[in-house]
């Protein structure tokens, strides 16, 4: 028996239910119904006559899901253009507005109030007889995590700009995480009613910051307010939205080729246009350039759209190029034309080729890649089923963990309203209740035989499988997690919450692995680490209001990292007795500094040290060294681009490998003292986007800041500032630069490296630290 919850969307919003059922209900209507769901669709709904078609409208077949992401600069209208996306398709009755605070995605207070997407959300609808998975993420590098994790799990992106700014900060940073995942991707020209929009600088911006090869498939017909539609260059189309009529929504839009009565100007861009599109798909596709010099070779005109749109598809799934569309989501214009290109040009889940995956074969294999915490349902998990099929009230096989959890129920996500089904097939993404251990990055299957049967298949074909504790195991990547940059203490208002402060803090952490936790060893305060002030404010927001806990923050402290400036060799011998036992052992060891760039420390043994130490041995002094490097010898900050050799170990009989770590720690303490410590500070990459009369009193500041400029280009009538700039000189930037520029100004910043501080500086920081300043 499946139940629509009653706090849930009601199943006729569903766009798929809506298109068999004819049903309509205002936005926000919302129906409890109990019992069998196939019995309720029969019974509400006789227009399904057969079990097939049931199961066509909860699981659609796989060549007719799209998994998508949109993602790009923070205020470039994602969410704006989702919201277009979910009117459209049905799913929604009205139009959203960000600024309203109205919107189906940006559910959270912290986002309705902000006006910026934080979480990402998955959103489900269908168009034109497909299935359409959607997950809007945020814009803010404080959350870019969030587009890591949900991009990990797409089998397709739409890149969204804004038409007068072109590619962005931030747009940069999400196009290298959909490369890194080799997701194909649209691009969607939005905002081109403003003054400022430019079809040929967006174009040109994709081409030399992107380095991607833009295919243009859309010419925008006027310009500015003047813009009124687009025409398609596969099909020779143009599409005018009228929004007088029919209450200015957008819905409605003229559709007729073009003809010689339309604009000279119009004509020659498009034809143009057209031509260099299928020279370009032509350089691109082999198959295409095949069909073009065989039939088409003196009439580039009579080329079939079919065969064009093909040949774009195969571009497009090949990564080769990708498709370039016009629009304006405020204003209701382009976006059915982006929805149809969806379907058309971007990959099913079986059009993507997950190597691991294959191994599984017809048994359930799924990523975990998001989790929420409902008061009610506990921990709900983001699922990406790769194959097999979901049902709920069974148990599964956490391979990550090692443990069996039973999934209670199957949800279909709609932002924070859902919607319970009978089971889920391969291609789909889920949302389960009842996985109560399970976290972002792990690997879920139907059992551990499974899992064995499927590390015996890989094996086999290449040798992937490895052991896990006695079972091999084939285990899907997880996501990279960044490391934080900012940190603060937390306090309860009183210790009776300090319980409760550590359940928020635990169940935020799950929900967030950018978020970490850790209790200070000398004072035994709580540490909130972040990925910058908005990150920390905002969990600081959602213990207040989630949790009903009033903590208070320290101030914010910038994650500084160490280094050591020689080579230094160090000898430790530790001698200890516990009751009869006797524990001696000597360590001779020498740390040396390498590239700092190189990241994180390592350990190697000489053949002399090497030889003589039992496995047991061995990762006692290696969690020796770990341990030591974790706290550096200046200010107790983790230690980087440190390489340590151990020499030579000497122990008598009976010593535990405890003591060994522990004089291995001693040691290396002794010989990063000898050698000179460093601290090295965050340095940020800084964009701001300035007009040119205020830029004088930008750099001026920048100045005073320790940064150092690289570029200054022209956008329009600003001056886009490029800069680094230590981390540590940021704090409250975003009230100065407003201050400084009237408001007219935008930045962003994001993690470029760490770099040693000069002398002074770092003189000055070992003064403040230690309460000299």
């Amino acid at each position: 028996m499946f139940a629509i919850n009653s706090f849930g969307l009601c199943l006729a919003q569903h766009k798929c239910l809506c298109t068999v059922f004819d049903i309509t209900l205002s936005k926000h209507s919302a129906i409890s119904v109990t019992g069998s769901i196939t019995s309720l669709l029969y019974f509400m709904f006789p227009v399904i006559d057969d079990v097939k078609s049931l199961r066509a409208v909860v699981n659609p077949d796989v060549s007719k899901i799209r998994n998508i992401g949109i993602m790009a600069h923070i205020d470039a209208g994602k969410t704006t253009t989702t919201e277009r996306m979910l009117y459209y398709s049905g799913y929604t009755r009205a139009l959203g507005d960000v600024d309203d605070g109205d919107t189906v995605t940006d559910f959270m207070a912290q986002e309705r109030e902000r006006g910026i997407t934080i979480q990402s959300a998955a959103v489900t609808f269908d168009w034109k007889s497909h299935r359409i998975n959607l997950i809007d993420t945020p814009g803010h590098v404080d959350f870019t995590l969030e587009v890591e994790r949900a991009l990990r799990v797409l089998d397709g992106a739409v890149a969204v700009f804004d038409a007068s700014a072109g590619v962005e900060a931030q747009t940069l940073t999400v196009w290298r995480q959909a490369e890194k995942h080799h997701i194909p991707c649209l691009c969607f020209l939005n905002k081109m009613d403003k003054p400022a929009a430019s079809l040929s600088f967006s174009m040109e911006s994709i081409r030399q910051k992107l380095k991607a090869n833009p295919v243009l498939l859309q010419i925008p017909v006027g310009r500015g307010r003047d813009f009124t539609g687009v025409v398609d260059l596969i099909t020779s189309q143009k599409l005018i939205w009228k929004l007088s009529s029919a209450g200015g929504d957008g819905r409605l839009f003229e559709s007729a080729p073009l003809n010689q009565s339309d604009e000279p100007d119009l004509l020659q861009e498009v034809s143009e246009a057209r031509t260099a599109l299928i020279e370009q798909v032509a350089d691109l596709d082999d198959e295409f350039a095949e069909l073009l010099l065989t039939d088409f070779s003196d009439n580039f005109d009579a080329v079939p759209s079919v065969k064009l749109q093909e040949a774009v598809r195969r571009v497009t799934l090949a990564r080769k190029g990708v498709p370039v569309f016009c629009g304006s989501s405020l204003k209701n214009k382009g976006v059915q034309p982006l929805l149809d290109a969806i379907i058309s040009y971007l990959p099913a889940p079986n059009e993507r080729h997950h190597d691991l995956v294959r191994w599984y074969k017809d048994d359930l294999c799924a990523l975990a890649f998001k989790v929420l915490h409902d008061k009610q349902r506990g921990p709900l998990v983001f699922l990406r089923i790769y194959s097999g099929t979901l049902k709920p009230q069974t148990a599964v096989h956490n391979i990550n963990r090692n443990s069996i959890e039973r999934m209670s129920r199957l949800l279909v996500p709609f932002a924070d309203q859902h919607v319970e089904i009978p089971s889920m097939a391969a291609g789909n993404i889920a949302l389960t209740v009842g996985l109560k251990q399970t976290v972002t990055g792990d690997t879920i299957v139907s059992s551990k035989a499974s899992a064995a049967a499927a590390a015996r298949r890989a094996h086999t074909d290449s040798g992937v499988g490895k052991k896990h504790g006695e079972h091999a195991t084939v285990v899907l990547s997880g996501v990279e997690v960044p490391d934080p940059v900012f940190f603060c203490t937390i306090e309860p208002p009183t210790m009776a919450k300090q319980a409760d402060l550590e359940n928020a803090l635990n169940c935020l952490q799950r929900e967030d692995p950018s978020l970490k936790v850790r209790v200070d060893p000398d004072s035994g305060q709580t540490i909130l680490c972040g990925m910058g002030e908005l990150h920390i404010e905002i969990i600081h927001d959602r213990i207040r209001r989630e949790y009903g806990i009033e903590t208070h923050l320290g101030p914010l402290q910038v994650a500084y990292r160490e280094t050591v400036l020689h080579k230094a060799t160090a000898t430790d011998t530790l001698d200890r007795t516990f009751g009869e036992r006797r524990h001696v052992v000597t360590v001779e060891l020498e740390v040396r500094p390498v590239d700092m760039t190189a990241g994180l420390c390592d350990v190697a043994f000489t053949e002399e040290a090497g030889g003589q130490l039992s496995q047991e041995m061995k990762e006692a002094v290696e969690n020796g060294m770990h341990s030591s490097y974790l706290q550096g010898p200046l200010l107790g900050y983790p230690l980087q681009g440190v390489t340590t050799l151990i020499q030579s170990v000497h122990m008598e009989p009976g010593t535990s490998p405890a003591m060994v770590s522990a004089c291995v720690s001693r040691c290396m303490l002794k010989a990063l003292r000898l050698a000179g410590g460093q601290v090295l500070e965050p340095v940020m990459s800084l964009e701001v986007t300035v007009g040119e009369g205020y830029l004088g009193s930008v750099l001026g500041d920048l100045a005073q800041r320790r940064g150092t400029v690289r570029d200054i280009q022209s956008r329009h009538d600003d001056k886009v500032l490029l800069a680094t700039v230590p981390l540590a000189e940021m704090m409250g930037y975003s009230t100065v630069l407003r201050t400084l520029t009237s408001g007219n100004a935008t930045f962003s910043l994001e993690l470029d490296m760490y770099e040693a501080m000069n002398v002074h500086d770092q003189n000055i920081l070992l003064k403040r630290m230690a309460g000299l300043l």
